[in-house]
């Protein structure tokens, strides 16, 4: 069974959990523009370069761990495409503010984060391009309930190449709203907060949640 993740929606999903993205790294993407002054875009393009790609190699580790599993045992990878169905509603709940239940499993991420935090300070103040990289290559492994989600849907897909490329287009799908707080913005941050509109993404995200549950279980109800 392959698991109905593609390319857009992984792209909608970095879309539509942008506000988060705002929380967790809008803070920095402004502070980054603003120490950039007149090279602010070039700053902008850095960061994210640097942060999607991180999001690319975190991708490609837990899809080849998910292809194992798939190899290793059917029922583990049974739990595994669950757990993904119920992080989708749970991220749907999120995006809509109808639940901050997603936020706890950033804790999950702690760890490593505390490793890496210390090495962020020494490249959030150097002016040079290739720190400005390295900085967003560090960003991307903060912890954070909307990638840890997505990264379970990567896992149960188990496919090594879409692993990588589905990071990339969830990553993508995150830039508009960074770029509008790195470049002083703010039509998309005031469109992608708006109370309809979270709403809307929200329940589409739950209703998808459902669905991928239901194919999980139900395999035979699932369209040839």
């Amino acid at each position: 069974m392959t698991e109905p993740l593609s390319l857009l929606t992984a792209l909608l999903l970095g879309l539509f959990g942008s506000s988060h993205c705002l929380v967790m790294c809008g803070g920095i993407s402004a502070a980054i523009g603003a120490r950039a002054g007149e090279h602010r875009v070039r700053a902008a393009l850095l960061f994210n370069t640097g942060r999607i790609f991180s999001y690319a190699i975190a991708g490609l580790i837990v899809s080849l761990a998910g292809l194992w599993l798939a190899q290793q045992n059917a029922i583990l990878m049974l739990v595994l495409r669950t757990i993904a169905a119920v992080m989708l509603i749970l991220m749907g709940l999120y995006v809509a503010r109808w639940s901050t239940v997603l936020t706890r499993f950033e804790q999950a991420g702690n760890l490593l984060w505390k490793r890496l935090q210390p090495l962020t300070v020494r490249f959030m103040q150097s002016p040079k391009v290739s720190d400005q990289l390295v900085l967003g290559m560090l960003w991307g492994w903060l912890p954070c309930g909307l990638v840890y989600s997505t990264l379970s849907w990567v896992a149960a897909n188990g496919n090594p190449v879409m692993g990588p490329l589905s990071m990339l287009a969830f990553g993508a799908g995150t830039l508009p709203a960074l770029f509008a707080s790195t470049l002083a913005g703010t039509l998309v941050s005031d469109l992608l907060g708006n109370t309809h509109v979270r709403r809307f993404a929200g329940l589409l995200l739950i209703i998808y949640g459902i669905w991928t549950g239901w194919v999980v279980w139900f395999p035979a109800g699932q369209n040839p």
